[in-house]
């Protein structure tokens, strides 16, 4: 089946490895066969790993990206899926757990990552609630 992708001007995009960027208008593309495509929303560079959900999103989007070489991301994946999964306690954030993880084992790569940008925004909405500035009068040590 097709898949139609609506373009913004300036849009990037990683088509089977490749960044692509569209021009200075709107375009569709149609994609005739099975690609790895992931556009520039869902892209995080490694510099963006910077929480325990980001630390499995990412290895995900390498196993995506590079299905040939997924191996190579696997464990990385094991490793932080575990340790989330020890300290979570919601039973529909450990259920969305259990469905990446067997997205991962049935090489359904996309899913898998369109179920770890879930445990993103769930770690976000958790950790909005804490406040990182100190109280006024309050002095670093």
């Amino acid at each position: 089946m097709p898949l139609k992708l609506s373009l913004k001007p300036g849009e990037k995009f990683v088509l089977n490895g490749a960044v692509v960027q569209n021009g200075d208008r709107r375009c569709s593309l149609v994609l005739q066969n099975k690609a790895s495509v992931l556009r520039e929303k869902d892209i995080m560079q490694a510099s963006e790993v910077t929480s325990p959900a980001r630390h499995i999103y990412f290895p995900v989007m390498m196993m995506y990206l590079d299905e040939a070489g997924a191996e190579k991301y696997y464990d990385e994946f094991l490793t932080r899926m575990t340790e989330f999964m020890s300290v979570i306690a919601n039973p529909a954030v450990l259920a969305d757990c259990v469905l990446v993880s067997k997205a991962i084992m049935g090489r359904e790569y996309y899913k898998a990552l369109m179920g770890a940008r879930k445990l993103i925004e769930y770690e976000d909405e958790r950790l909005s609630n804490v406040s990182t500035s100190l109280p006024e009068g309050d002095a670093a040590v």
